[in-house]
């Protein structure tokens, strides 16, 4: 993607009001038309109808965008929107989904496991939701008053997550 077009989808998005979704639609619909294939320009435009309560047409773009290579920060942001927006939709195994394979390729991304725990509480796993927040917690934040504690936060989050699976062992033995 040239430097131009990148300036012109930042300039775009800055330049967005969240209450009013449309011009911003209509400024990323003359570049789609002109580079359909595009993953960003596929991003940002799905991005625009999510954000205007569009959700269903949104997820085409953000699956067409990582398919045709959407990569690096950009492909986290996609994940993470492309998987709220399944949840948003009830689609919660694909939500589920979509969250695993962004964290096997996002280990490390905080937002993604915010949001993913999101998604545990609405498919009624909220102790495994809770429990992935703790670790996170004990994993990113750095507070001399939580370090001491932080054992105790990933054993708790580890016992927490043992209780939807028995729930979950349970509910398959029936």
């Amino acid at each position: 993607m040239s430097d131009a077009m990148e300036t012109q989808l930042d300039a775009i998005f800055a330049a967005r009001n969240r209450e009013d979704m449309r011009p911003t639609i209509d400024a990323l619909l003359p570049i789609y038309d002109e580079h359909p294939e595009n993953p960003r320009v596929l991003y940002e435009l799905g991005g625009a109808y999510d954000t205007a309560g569009d959700e269903a047409t949104a997820l085409s773009f953000y699956q067409r965008a990582m398919e045709r290579g959407l990569a690096g920060d950009v492909r986290r942001r996609c994940y993470l929107q492309y998987g709220s927006t399944l949840r948003n939709l009830g689609r919660i195994d694909d939500s589920l989904r979509a969250f695993a394979r962004a964290r096997a390729e996002f280990p490390e991304s905080v937002a993604l496991g915010a949001f993913e725990a999101l998604t545990f509480f609405a498919a009624g796993r909220p102790n495994t939701a809770l429990a992935s927040l703790l670790v996170l917690l004990a994993e990113h934040v750095h507070a001399p008053e939580l370090d001491r504690y932080k054992p105790a936060l990933r054993g708790n989050a580890d016992y927490l997550a043992s209780l939807d699976a028995e729930d979950d062992a349970h509910s398959d033995a029936r």
